[in-house]
């Protein structure tokens, strides 16, 4: 298994559910962490919680994690590192992949524990 750096994203995120046929809406574009996903069924936006109107459905106050550094599209196991030990200790996570890295998003209750676990499962957290 891996043991990833992973660095903490200061600022709370919000998961949001839109129709598919709405436009990217300006608030989104505003936070400096925006991911936004079309399907054929939704319009899913994520950025920081400060940015969403109270009207928008969403999931709001969750945190950030990031691993460091640039991932190569050869690694195998990364995500698994990571949601294995946090699937045994019942946490539910919300996993963001770039070109570069992944990031994982935890409900803010749980985020302690979570850091917890990931330390003790041989991660770095800073």
């Amino acid at each position: 298994m891996h043991q990833l750096k992973l660095s903490v994203y200061s600022e709370m995120l919000a998961v949001t559910r839109l129709n598919v046929e709405q436009p990217w809406p300006e608030w989104a574009l505003q936070s400096p962490f925006v991911s936004i996903s079309r399907t054929t069924d939704e319009l899913s936006i994520v950025c920081e919680t400060k940015c969403v109107p109270e009207n928008v459905q969403a999931e709001r106050n969750w945190r950030g994690l990031r691993v460091v550094g640039t991932l190569d599209f050869s690694q195998v196991g990364i995500l698994a590192s990571l949601a294995a030990p946090l699937a045994q200790a019942q946490i539910s996570i919300f996993v963001l992949s770039t070109y570069d890295t992944d990031y994982l998003l935890l409900r803010e209750p749980e985020f302690n524990e979570a850091v917890a676990v990931l330390t003790a499962a041989g991660h770095q957290i800073g």
